[in-house]
């Protein structure tokens, strides 16, 4: 029998313990202290300082990836921790701020459906056949850009709000609303093509 290695003899606790003490890790769980700082900014009318916070999280998103890449500190832990960071943040904001009026209810209702759809058919994908390609495709991450967009085009209207931010604030929900309904689509529909072949390569064998 070929001896473990030396990942292998760590105690689970241990290695998790030293994923979450890595710096990017540390970044992204930063990333999620910041959220209910930025909620309250946003509840008290304190936009300038709910911008910031949001800009610093932001800094922090793409600091993680960097650190990770260079530091060679990619863990399984920050490839979890990182997506649901992003989303927390993103699906909070829409909450607040269609709550404050800021963003029609309409379309946080379906960023938020999507987003329970998806997770709904993954788990169960997961669970029934042990499906684990949950891969990101290229609207998704134009979703997900749009969405950033558009928070970060409604802040900014909050503390300076020339026509071009107006303008801003306006395409960044429509395209959010477009872009939310095709990768969510597009997604279920890969997921099938995903298992027709995994089950037609099966039959294959």
């Amino acid at each position: 029998m070929a001896p473990r290695s030396q990942f292998e003899k760590t105690p689970i606790s241990v290695r998790w313990d030293r994923q979450l003490r890595s710096a990017p890790n540390q970044l992204t769980l930063l990333r999620l202290a910041a959220i209910p700082f930025i909620i309250i900014a946003i509840l008290n009318g304190r936009w300038g300082w709910a911008l910031a916070l949001f800009l610093l999280a932001g800094v922090s998103d793409a600091l993680d990836g960097l650190l990770a890449r260079a530091l060679q500190q990619r863990t399984m832990l920050g490839a979890y921790l990182d997506p649901i960071a992003d989303k927390l943040l993103l699906s909070t904001l829409f909450l607040e701020l269609a709550f404050v009026h800021r963003i029609p209810w309409t379309v946080t209702i379906m960023v938020f459906s999507r987003d329970v759809i998806i997770l709904v058919v993954c788990a169960a994908l997961y669970t029934a056949a042990n499906f684990r390609d949950f891969t990101p495709s290229i609207f998704g991450k134009m979703n997900t850009f749009a969405q950033i967009g558009t928070v970060f085009a409604i802040l900014v209207s909050q503390v300076w709000s020339p026509p071009m931010i107006t303008g801003a604030v306006w395409v960044g929900i429509r395209a959010t609303v477009v872009l939310t309904t095709i990768s969510g689509l597009h997604y279920v529909l890969r997921l099938g093509w995903q298992l027709r072949a995994t089950d037609r390569k099966a039959g294959a064998a």
